[in-house]
């Protein structure tokens, strides 16, 4: 049981395409907190410092020393997806740095909590494309899984999260029912019951979704601007910082 929990990403640990009514994110991350404070049956320290279209270099050079430095008992780190949407990647040069952040966190005794990202490249143009990239990184870094201190999970190859229902409108982000899965596989693999009340069971029970059509208002509101960003050097998480910097205290009261 982790007491201490400290996120590092890009949108997928933020917790973009699970919006509450308030404007503000929730994600996978916070359902794991919430699980963890609920199996602990007391406050738990909780810390996100994941930021929307981060790379994988800004996510370790800007938040990997800042989260070891709270000194939790375990770390989530996820990262790459937005490089694998980049034109050009190096592989090896990603993997490496993976690999490198992973031994540095559990150089200071840390747990790693690896995950890879949920796969969306059945609903997005040149998804061939991406879905060959992160299956060649995932491949990479498998080894990983069997170091001591690590605790991978692997979400890129879940199948049932590859479903439409589990996404949102932009068809690149996880909606609330993806980001509860995703949590849902992180309790698991790490051995802590998932609440009956997220519905995790009954919503992969149900039928799947139907595929849907990239139509040209897709493309209009969300691909478009997306190429607008990249043309421009711009990102979706300029300006924006950590929504949870330090550790702060989370019960199992605000949990439920």
């Amino acid at each position: 049981m982790f007491h201490s929990y400290a996120a590092i990403g890009d949108s997928f640990t933020e917790g973009v395409g699970d919006e509450l009514p308030d404007g503000s994110v929730r994600g996978w991350a916070d359902f794991v907190a919430m699980g963890l404070a609920i199996a602990a049956r007391e406050p738990i320290g909780y810390a996100n410092l994941a930021i929307r279209g981060r790379k994988l270099g800004p996510i370790v050079d800007e938040q990997l020393e800042v989260a070891i430095a709270l000194k939790p008992e375990v770390i989530s780190f996820n990262g790459g997806g937005n490089d694998m949407l980049r034109p050009r990647m190096d592989e090896q040069v990603t993997a490496d740095r993976f690999r490198q952040a992973i031994n540095r966190i559990r150089d200071e005794g840390i747990h790693v909590l690896m995950l890879s990202g949920a796969n969306p490249t059945e609903h997005l143009p040149l998804g061939k494309v991406f879905d060959a990239r992160g299956a060649r990184l995932t491949t990479a870094l498998i080894d990983l899984a069997d170091v001591p201190g690590v605790t991978f999970v692997d979400n890129f190859n879940d199948r049932g999260l590859r479903d439409i229902r589990y996404w949102s409108a932009d068809k690149l982000h996880l909606n609330s029912l993806g980001h509860a899965r995703v949590a849902s596989n992180v309790l698991t693999a790490i051995g802590v019951p998932v609440p009956d009340e997220w519905g995790v069971a009954e919503v992969a029970a149900a039928p799947a979704g139907l595929r849907s059509r990239n139509t040209a208002a897709y493309y209009r509101e969300f691909v478009l601007p997306w190429i607008g960003r990249r043309l421009t050097g711009r990102s979706s998480g300029d300006g924006r910082t950590a929504k949870r910097a330090t550790l702060e205290p989370l019960t199992p009261d605000s949990a439920h």
